[in-house]
């Protein structure tokens, strides 16, 4: 017995896998190309018909004829007639009649669900994305309160609140507020944008930073400089920006004072001296 045979615990013997029987060519079902063409025709016009490209076979007489489609706009496809013999007879039956695509056929992109073609900043107004039950970002309000990490003494009643349809359904998991912060982090508004990387300071030091409460707060403030690109948005305590509260630019930058004024003293009589 070799090891790779499976052993029978029970009976202590080898158990062998029958080996895979390849169907041979069935004559008769290899040869009924005028069959399968004549009951092509009974359903397709001829002129989308051409030549017999061959034959596959699927099982034991069991064979599939393929014929080129000359239809227009179907340029790579072709016409599948799988038919089959009985044991012992000497005819053989159509199964069915399809119209598959070949090698070099042009066929429609695979199918992607609406919402995984929507994609961050492609809603327009009216458009809806909806939430699955199941999403993981969010779990129900009134098995974690309205924030999960909240354990004070209102917790109990914001979740009765929830539950009287007072409060929201679902709040966010821990799980989905950890992948807006990596999302955050990693975006435009985090430390390795090219915008933070050439700033002067971090946003942790600028004036126009609004603190948030919350397991974020540590991490991520809103910017509330309306010259700034990133006005209104999160944005890392690490994070930069050229509009920095604190930025002031070099003596060479900096308007040039305008000399002192000069008061003309000069009258009508004096001109006339001349």
């Amino acid at each position: 017995m070799s090891d790779d045979e499976p052993v029978n615990a029970a009976q202590g013997t080898a158990l062998k896998t029958a080996p895979t029987v390849r169907a041979k060519p069935d004559s008769v079902a290899m040869a009924a190309v005028d069959t399968a063409r004549d009951a092509l025709l009974e359903d397709v016009d001829a002129a989308d018909v051409g030549d017999h490209l061959g034959a596959v076979v699927e099982g034991e007489r069991l064979v599939t004829h393929q014929f080129a489609c000359t239809r227009r706009g179907y340029a790579g496809w072709r016409w599948s007639v799988t038919v089959t013999r009985a044991s012992r007879q000497k005819t053989v039956t159509v199964c069915e009649i399809v119209l598959i695509p070949g090698d070099e056929a042009i066929v429609a992109p695979e199918w992607v669900p609406y919402r995984e073609r929507i994609q961050p900043g492609d809603l327009s107004p009216g458009d809806l994305l909806p939430v699955s039950d199941d999403d993981p970002r969010l779990v129900p309000t009134y098995s974690f309160g309205d924030d999960p990490l909240d354990t004070d003494e209102k917790a109990q009643v914001r979740r009765v609140a929830s539950e009287l349809g007072l409060g929201r359904v679902r709040t966010l998991s821990v799980e989905g507020r950890d992948l807006a912060a990596q999302r955050w982090y990693e975006g435009d508004g985090g430390p390795t944008s090219p915008l933070a990387q050439a700033a002067p300071d971090t946003c942790r030091s600028c004036g126009f930073l609004i603190r948030i409460a919350g397991p974020l707060a540590d991490s991520f403030g809103v910017c509330a400089n309306g010259d700034a690109n990133d006005d209104g948005r999160a944005v890392s305590l690490d994070h930069g920006c050229g509009a920095h509260s604190e930025v002031r630019l070099a003596r060479k930058h900096e308007p040039q004072p305008l000399p002192d004024p000069v008061h003309d003293t000069l009258t009508d009589d004096e001109f006339e001296g001349f």
